[in-house]
């Protein structure tokens, strides 16, 4: 079968593609044809060895994908051959993983996939929305009737998180890098759409509120906005950190006026029972619809570097994601 590989850590050109030897179902695990798998800023930071899990070389990188179950292992009882299907993880640690045309995985890895979703869709459910869930919920405690600003709304963790927090009755303002951006987010419903970058983007949120300021702030690129976030908190405010690409000045004078506190996130610290719970609360959500996956740039597997170089270039529109042709 034809993988992409990383022989040793570095930039794009380190992914190869490969041919091996397809793997062999286990007990307990399901062998998955894959249709499409989906590329995450965090594939590119392990790749780069910059990060606090490394799997040993070579490995296949890729968490997310979709495809159909070709073989159930001894002791599966939810799948059979034939159904369509998204993945978060794959069995064989993290030496193996989603950018490959067969994947194996745990049963609990693995999720039906609505009808009306395509492989690319199902490839950009994973991370994304399980990374939105659990910054909103678990570690921003999102109520409904609050307002929660999404920096990166256009991207796919800010997309899942925008669609999630208007299924759950908040108000939300979405920000985006560029006008198709703020198309997008429009075209999905979000309350507020604001470009951000200007010199006065901060003022436009803050104008946009009312005065009063957000109750939580999703933020993708915190070594850019914390500190501005933090100004733009109303009383009892939380910033959810999901992504941060370097070291930030704020001050933290901030906190204490408004009693507002900064939270950080890391999708693999969540225990399977809370990916479980995860999964479990957003499958009805994207059989009925309410969930829609966007898929921005699509490539073929061959072009894994191409695909990495473009999930870290600004402006992101939708999921990232390999085709399997």
């Amino acid at each position: 079968m034809r993988v992409v590989r990383v022989h040793a850590f570095g930039g794009p050109e380190v992914l190869t593609l490969d041919t091996v030897e397809a793997p062999q179902c286990l007990p307990g695990a399901l062998t998955i044809r894959v249709g499409a798998a989906g590329v995450n800023p965090v594939d590119t930071y392990i790749r780069q060895g910059a990060y606090a899990r490394l799997p040993e070389l070579p490995y296949i990188p890729g968490w997310d994908g979709a495809g159909i179950v070709e073989e159930v292992g001894e002791g599966v009882g939810r799948f059979t051959p034939g159904d369509r299907v998204y993945f978060s993880g794959t069995n064989a640690g993290r030496s193996t993983g989603a950018y490959a045309e067969i994947a194996i995985c745990r049963e609990l890895q693995v999720h039906l996939l609505p009808e009306s979703l395509s492989f690319a869709q199902g490839a950009a459910i994973g991370v994304p929305y399980a990374t939105a869930h659990r910054a909103l919920f678990h570690r921003g405690n999102a109520r409904e009737g609050e307002m929660v600003l999404i920096h990166g709304a256009s991207g796919a963790v800010g997309m899942a998180a925008l669609q999630l927090a208007r299924a759950e009755g908040l108000t939300v303002i979405g920000t985006a890098g560029t006008e198709a951006g703020l198309s997008l987010l429009q075209a999905q419903g979000v309350t507020h759409a604001v470009l951000h970058g200007t010199e006065d983007s901060a003022r436009t949120i803050w104008d946009r509120t009312g005065g009063r300021g957000v109750d939580l702030v999703i933020e993708m690129l915190a070594n850019v906005n914390l500190d501005t976030d933090l100004t733009l908190l109303a009383n009892g405010g939380r910033v959810v950190v999901v992504g941060s690409r370097g070291r930030v000045e704020i001050d933290p004078r901030q906190t204490m006026m408004k009693e507002s506190a900064i939270l950080g996130m890391a999708l693999w610290n969540a225990t399977e029972e809370e990916c479980s719970e995860i999964h479990q609360t957003i499958a009805p959500m994207l059989r009925e619809g309410e969930l829609w996956p966007v898929v921005g740039p699509e490539f073929p597997l061959a072009e894994a570097a191409h695909a990495h170089e473009r999930v870290m270039a600004s402006g992101a529109h939708g999921k990232v994601v390999l085709r399997m042709d």
